[in-house]
């Protein structure tokens, strides 16, 4: 019976000083993702650059889906806990071995031994304790370099823990380590992976979504509350704002040059951003953008874009291709959401040849046709802030 699941940290135990309080806020997030999932408070100990949840009896298998998506740990291992005596060692390792179901042609044993008071060395004991599976089982060969089955006892200060299984965590930083930002999530494919990528190192993110109804439907909307659900999964909950932004594009389609569209577009977009995140008091807006991807995304449009703000611009996927990014979305399974053919505000005012080097004077020209200060107000006021729960059909409104 394992007793434990030991869960390892990557990068956190790289920080100085500051690295317990990375330590903290992973155990509470690991206690908060249980909570949501089980409806059950655990038992956490943090010893050595490890933590340990406590069983009580509990098949471990029930909280694998919990740990996987807790951002900081990079894997955990049901764990089977023995006292600090070598023939213990050897009784439970056997057992542990003799627990995989589907019986394997080859093994290796490996011991760690933080604990260097412990009086058997890390390579006798490796030998005695594989002799022991060895001598005990049928059919069996050594083979050190690609094993069927790796048998792992680490003995540290208290006790000797055995496992044969490692499953693979998200790795990351502990959510809410790093602030708070702003995500602009569009209802495509590649917003809501940079959110996620964004989370993954510790921020907390809000979104952000623009639509221009009639002109996009509710099942848009809906869209949109669906990848900040699956978001939500990671995170606890997702606070969404939701700004109109109809007026704003009819303003831009009736008296600006059709090719600066988008452009303009994206920096009404943007201003209205930095007001939401300065009214929730977060550091930075996330966006999807991919470098070239399109006309939006050159070099010469994102500068024309940025000029209009001083907050800091998140873009994880800048470097990425379509490929990439596409793959991402299907592992955290926002892929078949953003796939819906629901249309964002986006792709409803698209000039037939948008500007791919937009030149900021002239933006700022055309801007001059616009009653800015007006429009950007009206949409602030008129912003619908919609709290998404993870797990939850039901939606909180009026979040402050």
């Amino acid at each position: 019976m394992y007793d434990h699941i030991l869960i390892r940290y990557g990068e956190l135990a790289l920080k100085g000083r500051n690295q317990m309080s990375f330590v903290r806020q992973l155990v509470r997030n690991i206690r908060g993702m249980i909570e949501r999932h089980q409806g059950e408070k655990v038992k956490i100990e943090v010893e050595q650059g490890r933590i340990f949840l406590e069983l009580e009896g509990a098949n471990p298998e029930k909280y694998y889906d919990s740990l996987g998506k807790v951002f900081g740990i990079i894997s955990f291992s049901p764990v089977r806990k023995g006292k600090l005596d070598m023939e213990e060692i050897k009784r439970i390792s056997l057992e542990e071995f003799q627990s995989i179901t589907k019986k394997p042609d080859s093994f290796r044993v490996t011991v760690k031994r933080s604990n260097k008071r412990f009086p058997v060395k890390s390579p006798d004991a490796q030998i005695e304790i594989g002799g022991h599976i060895y001598e005990n089982s049928n059919n069996l060969r050594v083979d050190l370099h690609n094993p069927d089955v790796e048998v792992f006892v680490e003995i540290r200060d208290d006790a000797a823990y055995i496992y044969t299984q490692k499953i693979h965590g998200l790795g990351g930083l502990p959510l809410g380590t790093g602030g708070k930002a702003m995500l602009l999530l569009s209802g495509g494919i590649d917003s809501p992976v940079a959110g996620w990528l964004t989370m993954k190192r510790g921020v907390v993110i809000e979104a952000i979504h623009f639509y221009s109804y009639p002109y996009t439907s509710e099942r848009a909307k809906e869209k949109v509350i669906d990848l900040a659900r699956v978001l939500a999964e990671f995170s606890g909950k997702v606070v969404v704002h939701m700004v109109p932004f109809t007026k704003i594009q009819e303003a831009i389609s009736a008296n600006c040059y059709e090719s600066l569209w988008i452009t303009i577009m994206r920096r009404f977009m943007f201003r209205i951003a930095e007001r939401i995140t300065q009214q929730r008091k977060a550091l930075a807006l996330v966006t999807g953008e991919s470098l070239g991807q399109v006309a939006s995304q050159t070099l010469e449009s994102i500068y024309a874009i940025n000029d209009v703000i001083n907050t800091p611009v998140i873009r994880p996927l800048i470097a990425a291709d379509k490929e990439e990014i596409m793959g991402l979305a299907r592992k955290i399974d926002t892929y078949d959401i953003s796939i819906r053919p629901y249309e964002d505000c986006c792709t409803v005012f698209l000039p037939k040849e948008p500007k791919t080097k937009p030149k900021m004077a002239i933006c700022e020209k055309e801007e001059t046709r616009l009653d800015k200060e007006g429009l950007i107000e009206e949409a602030l006021v008129n912003t619908e802030r919609i709290m998404i729960k993870a797990q939850e059909d039901q939606l909180g409104f009026g979040i402050k």
